[in-house]
């Protein structure tokens, strides 16, 4: 079970969870932060175009 101090992006709803909400395997996190679960996503897109700029 997630620590209620933790946060999350769940990519089910495109949305940041603070605690326990949508199962993990739809989530990103945890994260310390409000802010840093709010830029997940972002932060997946641009290592994925790094990442595809490399291949």
């Amino acid at each position: 079970m997630a620590d209620e101090g933790q946060w999350f992006f769940c990519l089910k709803h495109m949305r940041v969870e603070h605690g326990a909400g949508c199962p993990d395997k739809v989530r990103m996190g945890p994260y310390a932060t409000e802010a840093e679960a709010k830029l997940a996503i972002e932060k997946a897109r641009e290592r994925n175009e790094t990442w595809e700029k490399d291949d």
